[in-house]
């Protein structure tokens, strides 16, 4: 989300352009990758990856609305987004509104201190976009991508953990029940933390559910990296990557990385960031800047990287969050968009068929 915060770290680093990326490539920065049994292969350059009509599985010219634009509970920008498909419902995550007081706190913050602080808020919204339910998740972390896990009666969120104090970004992985109205600290005894690379930042886990599997999305001495994991053994402790990407993909300047999610083959990258002015970067009347590329988790390799044009004329469009929907057994990768109203927020999903 553009807050004006100034974070050294992956996602301005590695992706806004500027002075880093003219210093790489001509184009913009570019990625390459490199995959293995839990140790990537030196990064090299991989080149331009021509734009087609697929993102790995995905055929990008069939985007339709899922979710006409939509209020969360705080009136803060999405972050992420994931489907519990099961009982059809939308987990939403966005940093806390200033001017709240929380359980346990003697004044309200703003809305710097809490982004800082890696304070967020949980919307559980129906297909539909009714709000269902929320929580509080303080000290987890910034939500730049979420898992849903329904277990029978109980639904756990995946999200990040213990943020860093200066960024606001999760550094551990962690699985929590859903508890309508409740407040959660990351401290707190009962949040078990998941430290799969101990050192690295950025941390943000997404879930594969038909697959089995979890992807970390960290940065390791300074390098972005995606890590794949079979769900039983990161629950078990065991970190042994079945995969590791090093690096990710092509981005142009202001592309900044908005999120990440694992289906199949593929990991699937979404890039880019709102509309500025008619003299601006990424003006409206060019289609926006976001981006969805597709990376082959197999051999590292891009697979596609498509210029998302959909919602063209929505006055406000931010790209924020992907995942993907299993909904009545056909896979559909969803993308968000922060919406401006007049005084808050909203989401936007648009999906797109295999």
């Amino acid at each position: 989300m553009a807050d004006g915060t100034t974070h050294f770290s992956r996602r301005n680093l590695l992706f806004a352009g500027g002075a880093v990326a003219a210093g790489l490539t001509a184009g913009g920065l570019s990625w390459a990758l490199g995959a293995g049994a839990g140790e990537p292969d030196e990064q090299d350059d991989a080149g331009p990856v021509a734009a087609g009509p697929t993102a790995g599985a995905f055929d990008m010219r069939t985007g339709a609305q899922l979710l006409a634009p939509t209020p969360l509970f705080n009136a803060t920008g999405p972050q992420s987004f994931a489907f519990d498909d099961t009982n059809g419902q939308v987990y939403v995550l966005q940093t806390v509104e200033g001017g709240i007081r929380l359980d346990g706190e003697e004044d309200p913050l703003d809305s710097g201190d809490r982004k800082t602080s890696g304070d967020m808020c949980l919307t559980r919204l129906s297909s539909s976009g009714k709000t269902l339910g929320h929580m509080y998740l303080r000290g987890f972390g910034h939500g730049i991508s979420c898992g849903v896990e329904p277990t029978g009666p109980r639904t756990y969120i995946w999200v990040e953990g213990r943020a860093d104090a200066k960024s606001g970004y999760g550094r551990t992985v962690v699985r929590v029940p859903f508890k309508d109205g409740s407040v959660l600290d990351s401290s707190d005894e009962s949040v078990r933390h998941f430290d799969p690379v101990p050192g690295s930042t950025d941390v943000s886990p997404a879930l594969d559910l038909p697959g089995g599997r979890v992807l970390v999305s960290h940065e390791e001495d300074g390098v972005h990296r995606f890590s794949v994991y079979g769900t039983a053994d990161f629950l078990d402790g065991r970190f042994d990557a079945a995969q590791t990407l090093k690096a990710g993909v092509q981005v142009k300047q202001e592309e900044w990385f908005q999120g990440c999610a694992l289906y199949g083959d593929h990991v699937y990258v979404l890039t880019g960031g709102p509309y500025t002015g008619k003299n601006g970067d990424n003006p409206r009347k060019s289609g926006g800047n976001t981006y969805v590329s597709a990376i082959d988790v197999r051999t590292g390799k891009a697979q596609g990287r498509h210029h998302v044009t959909v919602a063209a004329d929505l006055v406000y469009r931010e790209p924020e969050g992907i995942a993907v929907s299993m909904a009545g057994g056909r896979p559909a990768l969803c993308i968000g968009f922060s919406v401006k109203t007049q005084d808050r927020r909203e989401l936007a999903l648009y999906r797109f068929t295999a």
